[in-house]
């Protein structure tokens, strides 16, 4: 369902080099000569998967010149992390919103919500509580379990994949963008600055709604592109192989280059250039996560890459050249702040620390049941087989698993003794749950609840487990790598943000992902405090920027 690596030295390597491009900057001050100022456009690129290592390293090495170009106009930030959880939706919702889970209200592309009815219950009459599934499956080509055949994924949501609410008494319709608890950068754009035009572009076509913000009206052109469609040419979905993920970011450099030539992502009809606009790459993820004896990941603890890695750093690099020359040619690169990050990271990048023991975590919770012992909660069991044909289960809770454990309890009375279940379960053996680490951590009741939100309102998981760094709750051959958790590889991320009045710049403060939305905002004379999330929680802007 899921599209899914600390290199000792290497932030000095990365310094000496942008020392030996430019001749000039203080390195360590972090301080640029002049600062951002008169941005009238800013241009955001997650690469997902790239680690602060992988930036430093392929700087260092010279095999990415166009991202090592813009850092000699920009300011590298070296300690750069997600909010505590590095799944695609709360690593995005957190450049977007400026927010952590605890006020954006994202966890997971499935996730569970116990406020909410299923999809087919109009009236809100029956059982709350919905295993919330936006991703692939939220197109209207999922319908029934059917097969995902076009790239916009039907071009339209699929009624079964969408929950109600109760909102003043009435039963309301819960989109992706109604499931968002706080405003994003793009409503506050449109909303403060006129005739500004926003666009974005990511991996699925109907799931990633929620980027327009709670108002749904939040992006003006929204490329509804789904990776996991099936390709005509190959009858497979742009996820088997990196070199196939590469045909489906090309669709996003190419949209981005018409928006910047004046035209909307589809080339197709004339529009002005988006003010604030981006988009997202997954050939690197696909690469790190292949398995490492076919050629991915990387083939040491220092985040060398093997091949697949190292052709993706170089793929994702050339894409970037060309979307900097387009800028150029048209004469607006002057006045574009490029931001270069990434959603999350990807663990482990040390393939000796890899366990892959299998879901042990869902199966000791279903055999004490705090779960359903056969597994039929959420929608873990439907007519079709597939998530989101409207058949799941109200009501049951939820077990989400990648490299962490997200738990929603069939009965929250249960927390106590589901957390003594599983802290007398902690070794790493085939029924262990592998948390006997010292960076592993279960994390319940009130200190959950002062980091993510109280569980008692809904939203948030009563229970969090972070394995030790490397173990994935899997036994799949088919990946070696994930993300989700946060293992320090899932969640120390290159962060770059280039302006041409920047000097280059190493920054060391250690900062969140969380800063970036109302940096973008800062960069275009915009009260950063306009975001709901960034009034909450009280979220800076980036430093060493020059405002």
């Amino acid at each position: 369902m899921k599209i899914r690596f600390r290199l000792a030295g290497v932030t000095s390597l990365l310094g000496a080099a942008m020392v030996a491009g430019c001749g000039t900057g203080n390195m360590l001050s972090g301080t640029p000569a002049n600062g951002i100022a008169n941005a009238g456009h800013v241009l955001l690129v997650s690469i997902d998967g790239l680690h602060e290592q992988d930036l430093a390293y392929c700087v260092a090495a010279k095999t990415c010149p166009n991202i090592a170009s813009l850092a000699q106009t920009g300011v590298t930030y070296s300690n750069a992390y997600t909010p505590g959880l590095s799944d695609s939706f709360p690593g995005l919702a957190a450049i977007l919103t400026g927010g952590s889970p605890k006020t954006a209200g994202l966890f997971y592309d499935v996730s569970y919500d116990r406020t909410l009815y299923a999809p087919g219950d109009t009236q809100c009459t029956g059982p709350q509580g919905w295993n919330v599934a936006f991703d692939e499956t939220t197109g209207f080509d999922a319908i029934n379990g059917g097969a995902l055949t076009h790239l916009d994924g039907g071009g339209a949501f699929n009624p079964q994949a969408i929950p109600n609410a109760k909102v003043n008494g009435v039963c309301t319709p819960v989109y992706p963008h109604n499931y968002l608890k706080t405003n994003t950068v793009f409503e506050v754009v449109k909303q403060q600055l006129a005739n500004s035009r926003t666009a974005w572009a990511d991996k699925h076509a109907w799931g990633y709604d929620w980027v327009n913000g709670p108002s749904g009206k939040g992006v003006d052109d929204l490329a509804r592109t789904e990776i996991n469609s099936l390709d005509p040419a190959t009858k497979t979905d742009y996820t088997d192989v990196y070199t196939h993920t590469e045909k489906f970011d090309n669709l996003h450099v190419q949209a981005i280059i018409n928006q910047i030539d004046g035209k909307d992502s589809s080339g197709a009809n004339s529009a002005r250039v988006p003010t604030l606009f981006g988009t997202n790459f997954q050939t690197l993820s696909v690469a790190q996560k292949t398995p490492n004896a076919g050629g991915g990941g990387y083939t040491d603890a220092r985040f060398t890459p093997g091949p697949q890695v190292a052709a993706a750093i170089a793929y994702t690099d050339d894409a970037l050249g060309k979307i900097v020359a387009e800028l150029k040619a048209e004469n607006l690169y002057a006045s574009t702040v490029m931001i270069v990050t990434s959603k999350h990271g990807q663990s482990p990048a040390d393939h000796t620390k890899l366990v892959k023991n299998g879901d042990t975590l869902t199966a000791l919770l279903e055999a004490n049941n705090y779960l359903d012992r056969q597994g039929k909660f959420g929608q873990a069991v439907t007519r079709s087989g597939n998530m989101n044909d409207g058949s799941g289960l109200a009501g049951t809770g939820l077990v989400q698993t990648d490299d962490l454990g997200l738990i929603w309890l069939r009965d929250q009375s249960q927390t106590g003794a589901a957390v003594a279940s599983l802290q007398a379960n902690l070794a790493c053996t085939p029924k262990g749950i592998c948390a006997d680490d010292p960076q592993a951590s279960i994390l319940s009741g009130a200190a959950l609840a002062a980091k993510f939100g109280d569980p008692a309102q809904g939203r948030a998981p009563d229970i969090i487990v972070q394995p030790n760094p490397g173990v994935i709750y899997t036994k799949s051959k088919k990946k070696d790598a994930e993300h989700g958790g946060n293992a320090p590889d899932d969640s120390h991320l290159g962060l770059l943000v280039s302006y041409p009045t920047l000097q280059p710049a190493t920054n060391a403060s250690t900062v969140s992902m969380t800063q970036v939305a109302p940096t973008i905002l800062k960069s275009l004379n915009i009260d950063p405090a306009l975001l709901q999330s960034v009034a909450a929680e009280g979220t800076p802007v980036l430093p060493g920027l020059g405002f």
